[in-house]
């Protein structure tokens, strides 16, 4: 096996390097704010809508364009989910293993699967609360994901 790079993952993607929009990009900062409230308001996620914005409208970042990310798009229309996405996302996977393990308690591997994956959401946790996202009483025990 011949190993190409020490990096791993993002199949060694970079960002543009200017902080400027590309010049094919024809859209101005409010058409841009406009489609990324639209499709919040169809139900998408943060990084469906980027990925939308991307594929369908070519506009590769929203940055550039508007100033700041999406998320700072949808906190200003009052839209923005209290709860990040990826945080959300290790809670529903955490959810979904401690249903497995109620079924199969002697299943240790997703035993430690669930230790890993709490352990991360502790660690997104802290990172939100030193960022000012979530509020510093906020606690991961209290909240309950449904699926």
């Amino acid at each position: 096996m011949v190993k190409l790079s020490s990096m791993q993952g993002r199949s060694l993607s970079q960002r543009p390097v200017s902080k400027r929009p590309p010049t094919w990009v024809v859209y101005q900062p409010d058409e841009v704010k406009a489609l990324i409230i639209n499709l919040a308001r169809e139900g998408r996620k943060e990084s469906e809508i980027g990925t939308s914005l991307r594929d369908e409208h070519g506009i590769p970042l929203v940055k550039p364009i508007v100033g700041y990310g999406i998320r700072k798009v949808l906190t200003e229309a009052g839209i923005a989910p209290t709860i990040p996405e990826d945080l959300y996302d290790l809670m529903v996977r955490a959810t979904r293993m401690k249903r497995h393990m109620e079924r199969n308690p002697k299943d240790y591997g997703n035993k430690r699967g669930l230790h890993l994956t709490e352990s991360m959401i502790y660690r997104v946790t802290k990172y939100y609360k030193s960022k000012g996202v979530l509020p510093k009483d906020w606690n991961y025990r209290d909240e309950i994901v449904t699926i």
